[in-house]
């Protein structure tokens, strides 16, 4: 059973969540503050078995908010999904978001059908890192960059690149299409699904995430270039 860690303040938000979240089979522990959900995060890490899979944060939170604890999320797993939640549609919220390491936001109010679709593909793509290690190994290079397949792991001169699930998903999806122009939308539906709701410029921000991880100068890329109008393409570099 898939376990998803619900963080959010406002009890009725929560309980109504934590209530469709169970409805669809999911293993759910809830908390009302960022501190919490750090301490239960790292309580369930001890437990065999006990990891989440997925997290909700929410943003606004007195004490410790959601961004605080997605980074601190972020900084113990890159496995598990997170989806932040925000009473605010500002753009910075979204970005933000992105950038401490979530894998997708929704705006308050929200649909419950959309957020359960949400969580079930991030749950599809954990486990598909989690079956992946028993499949055959293999690798592919790219000028100093080598991803194996097996163990799904991205080497950059040798040293390993931390990558996000998602943010490893958008590279393999690059070096198994070098030198193809691909536009946001396939991009989008081939890591977030065909059936994601959200927009494409969580693209555009994972693609500025990955750069700032890869690139020599993330402001002048020479790996993942920009197709303007377009989408993007991957390049070697030589």
């Amino acid at each position: 059973m898939k376990r998803v860690l619900v963080c959010e303040d406002e009890d009725s938000i929560r309980e109504f969540v934590v209530l469709n979240l169970k409805r669809s089979g999911y293993d759910v522990v809830d908390v009302n503050c960022g501190e919490d959900a750090v301490k239960a995060f790292d309580a369930a890490s001890g437990v065999a078995g006990g990891d989440f899979d997925v997290a909700l944060l929410d943003i606004m939170m007195p004490g410790m908010d959601g961004f605080a604890v997605c980074k601190s999320l972020r900084e113990r797993s890159a496995k598990i999904g997170i989806i932040m939640l925000s009473a605010k549609s500002q753009e910075m919220d979204k970005v933000s978001s992105l950038m401490m390491g979530a894998d997708d936001y929704m705006t308050k109010p929200f649909s419950i059908s959309e957020l359960v679709a949400r969580v079930d593909a991030i749950c599809r793509r954990v486990s598909l890192m989690d079956s992946s290690k028993t499949d055959k190994g293999d690798e592919i290079t790219s000028g100093p960059f080598v991803i194996n397949l097996k163990s799904r792991v991205l080497l950059k001169n040798g040293k390993p690149v931390d990558l996000t699930q998602v943010e490893y998903q958008i590279m393999e999806f690059f070096l198994k299409n070098q030198n193809t122009a691909l536009d946001r939308m396939t991009i989008l539906k081939q890591i977030w699904g065909e059936n994601y709701y959200g927009e494409e410029k969580i693209v555009d921000v994972n693609i500025r995430r990955i750069r700032m991880k890869i690139e020599d100068e993330p402001s002048n890329p020479k790996y993942i270039i920009t197709i303007w109008g377009y989408g993007y393409k991957w390049s070697s570099g030589e």
